[in-house]
């Protein structure tokens, strides 16, 4: 592990070299690719740097413990030496976390595709109230949040809804809201006062470039029509909203929230691109079941991963185990904690494969 440290500390200065060479900013492309590398090498670097300081410092405390003769000079030199020990072994979790294989799509952007499962009004009710949930915490991380395609019903509910989240490292969090999620509790509908169960599925995609999926032109059929549903201007009167089929998958996707075709169109691409490239992905999940079965919830659509339980306002995430008894606040966006949880299970997974 310090043989690799050491590498990328080498590395680090070679980059901040090149950086300050004049003609770098001359040539846009490597200097995009030169400042990622270095901004993904810094917390390691910073991390590793701290961490030879502190073992410097323990190296000081012992020579100044057996030198000194002053008692209360001692009592600090034993202080300092109990503090730099304990943060050396800080550090070296943090070092063993920040090696970790990366993901290499946790920089992405993500699509978040909604669809209420189990449960007619009451799962497309719950549909939205997830939707709003997302959109408040991707504000809260001042994300940007952009409607693809959404197929709403006329009591506030959404039977299906899909969205780009647009902001650093959104796919590196989101991807573990992937599974099916559950509420508990009385429908407003419901006279007898009886706990329903409903269920939504959340799929979370990275967004992917022209560059990750390939699209031949003869494998697509592009329709063009009249938007429907209610709507202001431009809605039911242009031929705006776009229809995208993919034959060898049968992905059909439908796009109506721009006013103009090729917007729509646009969209509709970024969304069959996104579902090409997901389906890619979970390929490569299968091939290697045993790294999926040690990662907390990133695969399996069809698992059941957290209940709301409105009546007890609590929230469990099932893949960790965690309870909280904050339900309005998480349904107001405040997911940060369940995502942190889940981080480091996925982390502390990881870090046991790796030893095993």
């Amino acid at each position: 592990m310090f043989d690799r440290l050491e590498d990328l500390l080498i590395r680090y200065e070679e980059l901040m070299s090149e950086l300050s060479e004049p003609d770098v900013a001359n040539n846009p492309e490597r200097f995009r690719k030169l400042m990622k590398e270095q901004s993904d090498l810094t917390p390691i670097v910073e991390a590793y740097k701290e961490y030879k300081q502190c073992k410097q410092n323990i190296e000081d405390s012992l020579a100044m413990l057996d030198e000194e003769t002053d008692e209360e000079m001692k009592e600090l030199a034993k202080e300092e030496l109990n503090d730099s020990k304990a943060r050396v072994e800080e550090l070296e979790q943090k070092l063993k976390i920040l090696l970790l294989p990366k993901d290499p799509n946790d920089d992405k952007n993500v699509i978040v595709e909604i669809r209420a499962g189990a449960g007619g009004d009451e799962a497309a009710l719950f549909a939205a109230e997830i939707y709003r949930m997302y959109v408040h915490y991707a504000e809260s991380r001042r994300w940007k949040v952009e409607t693809m395609e959404c197929e709403e019903i006329g009591i506030g509910g959404m039977k299906s809804v899909t969205f780009m989240i647009t902001g650093q490292g959104a796919y590196s969090v989101m991807k573990y809201e992937s599974g099916v999620h559950r509420v508990q509790r009385v429908p407003e509908t419901e006279s007898g006062g009886r706990i329903h169960t409903s269920t939504i599925t959340v799929a979370v995609m990275p967004e992917a470039e022209e560059v990750d999926v390939q699209i031949d032109e003869k494998d697509i059929r592009i329709d063009v029509m009249r938007a429907s549903g209610n709507g202001g201007q431009c809605v039911n009167t242009t031929d705006s909203a776009v229809r995208l089929t993919h034959y060898p998958t049968g992905i059909v996707i439908y796009s109506q929230t721009e006013k103009s075709q090729l917007q729509n169109k646009e969209k509709a691409f970024a969304l069959l691109r996104a579902k090409l490239y997901d389906i890619e992905c979970q390929k490569a999940h299968d091939a290697e079941a045993e790294a999926r079965r040690s990662q907390i919830g990133t695969g399996d659509r069809s698992e059941k991963i957290r209940t709301y339980n409105f009546p007890q306002g609590r929230v469990t995430d099932h893949r960790i185990n965690l309870t909280l008894y904050k339900l309005d606040k998480i349904m107001n966006g405040d997911i940060q904690e369940i995502l942190d949880a889940l981080i480091a299970a996925d982390q502390a997974a990881k870090l046991a494969k790796m030893n095993e």
